[in-house]
């Protein structure tokens, strides 16, 4: 079968297709990136064009592209069962296997699995399952979900509703009732004269303030990602972390930890739970989950809320595709992947600390204002020549940049007036310092 050419696909796109988080005039005005093929921590577009990937697919393809192990693993399951429902009393192999092995990594009592299809969907499962415990209990009048500011949480209505970005959530008239919003830690995005620790306790305090407002008996649970990610890779203060979880548990909410995008190395742990200690009663995962080779969210419970549920008999939730078993295979390779290369140690030991370092490198440019960052996850806050004091609603300097700095051979995200990078984890210290760059070439024509 011939392929059709660029120009064909992009007309058939902007005839057809409606693409995710996106402009479609603007996009259609140049016409779609059209991408083909990918090696490694590379993709290489229509044209021929190759890109170092600084953003990992979205923050999700941790062990690069191409990985052979995944690809043999899915070709296997397809020819053996493509499918087969986890109903009716049955399961297949990949899945039970991906759960043991995301209970061996997980933090102590989190044990069992719920397999869904994406991020929003686990933390969907979550909510539910929340729901559905503090039934079971008889604490009937916990039902109020609490999210922070800057949170990212997922696309349904519900997950939209945990979600702290007005971009998200305002279009659709949301959130939806029950769905409480405290302070998040960007002490930046504040504009505050408290330094990151400062503005972390005030944060705090306005969530126990919220807590005592609202009544700890009406709260199910707080949702908080370790870092956040879409948010603006929001690093939290020293402590921050762990006083939320000690404040939730104070409290008898339920701490559910968002971690589509921390877990499975991308800060050096498997799990960004473990980095701070937090214990929570529930992790949500996806992304790095299957390196984005194929669809999978999970949904990690304690054993006190798994032992509740499964005391009520029938656990009536679940979709078609949970466990699937070819995405449960590529799982599986991929997290034995990750493993075998002992990505998870090279990040913490190795490659994150250069990342970092490259990372403060860029503190002196004129353009940027403030640098974050963890692991492999990294953010420049940008500025015009004007300063701070020049931003406006309108200046989008993130996008701006991410678009300089693809012209440059690398591909960053635009969020607001920032750029965020999150490689695969299978990058090299070369392939580092040229993704820093490309990100300096962009910055310095953003700059002129």
């Amino acid at each position: 079968m011939t392929s059709p050419s660029l120009t064909s696909l992009q007309e058939k796109d902007r005839a057809h297709h409606v693409h995710p988080f996106t402009n479609h005039s603007d996009m259609h005005s140049v016409g779609s990136h059209v991408l083909v093929k990918g090696e490694g921590c590379y993709v290489v577009d229509a044209n021929g064009v190759r890109l170092l990937d600084g953003l990992a697919g979205l923050w999700c393809v941790n062990v690069g592209y191409s990985c052979q192990p995944i690809i043999d693993a899915v070709h296997q399951q397809m020819q053996k069962l493509p499918y087969y429902p986890s109903f009716f009393n049955s399961t297949t192999e990949p899945p039970v296997r991906v759960a043991e092995f995301l209970a061996r990594r997980a933090p102590e009592g989190l044990d069992h699995v719920v397999f869904s299809g994406s991020g929003s969907e686990a933390n969907e499962t979550a909510l539910k399952t929340i729901r559905g415990y503090h039934k079971i209990k008889g604490n009937t009048r916990k039902r109020k979900i609490l999210t922070r500011t800057f949170a990212y949480h997922g696309v349904t209505l519900a997950t939209t509703s945990m979600t702290g970005l007005p971009s998200c959530y305002e279009p659709f008239d949301l959130p939806l009732e029950g769905f409480i919003q405290v302070p998040g830690p960007y002490s930046y995005g504040a504009k505050t004269d408290l330094d990151p620790e400062s503005y972390g306790k005030w944060c705090l305090e306005q969530t126990a303030k919220k807590i005592r407002e609202e009544g700890a008996d009406t709260i199910a649970a707080i949702f908080a990602e370790p870092i956040q990610g879409a948010g603006g890779v929001i690093v939290p203060p020293s402590g921050y972390l762990q006083e939320l979880r000690a404040l939730a548990k104070e409290n008898d909410i339920l701490f559910v930890a968002d971690e589509v995008i921390t877990a499975f190395g991308r800060l050096g742990a498997w799990y960004a739970s473990g980095l701070w200690d937090l214990q929570p009663d529930i992790i949500t995962v996806a992304k790095g989950l299957t390196s984005g080779y194929l669809p999978l969210g999970a949904t990690i419970l304690s054993a006190d809320i798994v032992d509740t549920i499964h005391s009520a008999g029938y656990y009536a939730h679940g979709f078609t595709y949970t466990g699937h078993p070819t995405c449960a295979a590529a799982a599986l390779a991929n997290l034995e992947t990750i493993e075998s290369l002992g990505l998870v140690e090279k990040v913490r030991d190795e490659t994150g600390p250069i990342f970092q370092a490259a990372l403060q490198d860029l503190a002196s440019h004129p353009a940027v204002s403030e640098v974050r960052g963890y692991g492999l996850i990294g953010a420049l806050e940008l500025i015009p020549a004007g300063g701070r004091e020049a931003l406006t609603p309108t200046t989008m300097l993130g996008v701006k940049a991410s678009a300089l700095v693809r012209e440059e051979g690398v591909i960053v995200r635009g969020i607001r007036d920032l750029i965020a990078l999150a490689p695969p984890l299978i990058i090299t210290p070369a392939e580092i310092k040229d993704l820093f760059d490309g990100v300096r070439r962009g910055l310095d024509r953003l700059w002129k």
